[in-house]
């Protein structure tokens, strides 16, 4: 009997509960975006090697694409982003070429980056594979300036522990091989 991943299921509720073409509306998603951009800035400000190579990009547009979803972003004379224009020509495109929501988390999951399409300029999506390869969001020391350092390490420890055990749960059940029953 063959093994499915856990988030087979999943997918195909999320599929049938979600009808196609659902968008949500325009203000909702400006929000996120800028929520979105908030929190990367919030990230590229904790190292300032990002926000320099950030800078030598000034001008420069990047568009995310994901499904039917899209973030245009600006590269700002302060190494950080901006939302870039409705009407901003990227320099540089990236498509994210799995279209399931569980495929991508089934990949975070393992340690994975997403498949990508890069279209556009090369130093551009070489500093950006930089900053994807060498920018981590320390979570733990913004939690510790809310309720402090002893209980924000504590939960930094059962996240870890459980994003540890995601992992190796993911590990087993996605391994090639694992998807056979033993004989």
């Amino acid at each position: 009997m063959a093994t499915q991943s856990p988030f087979s299921f999943l997918e195909s509720v999320f599929q049938s509960l979600i009808p196609p073409g659902l968008q949500p509306p325009t203000w909702m998603v400006e929000e996120a975006q800028r929520r979105t951009v908030l929190l990367l800035n919030h990230v590229l400000m904790q190292e300032p090697e990002a926000t320099a190579r950030l800078a030598r990009q000034t001008g420069n547009v990047m568009l995310v694409q994901w499904r039917g979803f899209t973030l245009s972003l600006l590269a700002t004379p302060a190494g950080l982003l901006d939302l870039a224009g409705p009407q901003a020509k990227p320099d540089l495109t990236l498509s994210i070429t799995q279209e399931s929501p569980f495929a991508l988390l089934e990949s975070a999951l393992r340690g994975d980056k997403p498949e990508v399409r890069i279209e556009g300029d090369v130093q551009l999506a070489a500093e950006v594979n930089w900053l994807v390869d060498h920018i981590r969001w320390d979570i733990e020391e913004d939690l510790s300036r809310i309720v402090g350092d002893g209980p924000a390490h504590t939960i930094g420890q059962a996240a870890r522990s459980m994003v540890r055990a995601l992992r190796q749960f993911a590990g087993t059940v996605l391994a090639p091989g694992a998807n056979r029953a033993p004989r």
